[in-house]
């Protein structure tokens, strides 16, 4: 656990956006490597002319820095009566 500017401790990196975002970030990094380099005539077709793992790929990642912008930027603060867990 981290401390902000006032002295109160926030939960950090084990917020669960920051896993949330960066497994859909995951899942849509690799979305859109196959939309990219595997996009055959035969799905586009499936997919009515789009390319639907491109799209989809791109609306992940964009999702994922969406989740780690909202956790930094708005981080849980841990209320003054928890105490520390000391090693």
């Amino acid at each position: 656990m981290s401390t902000t500017d006032n002295g109160k401790r926030k939960i950090g990196v084990f917020d669960i956006r920051f896993v949330i975002g960066g497994l859909i970030g995951l899942y849509g990094v690799i979305l859109t490597l196959l939309g990219v380099f595997n996009a055959s005539d035969d799905e586009l077709a499936r997919g009515d002319g789009v390319n639907i793992n491109l799209w989809a790929g791109l609306a992940m990642v964009v999702f994922a820095l969406v989740m780690g912008a909202w956790a930094y930027l708005r981080p849980v603060i841990v209320p003054d009566d928890i105490p520390a867990k000391s090693d």
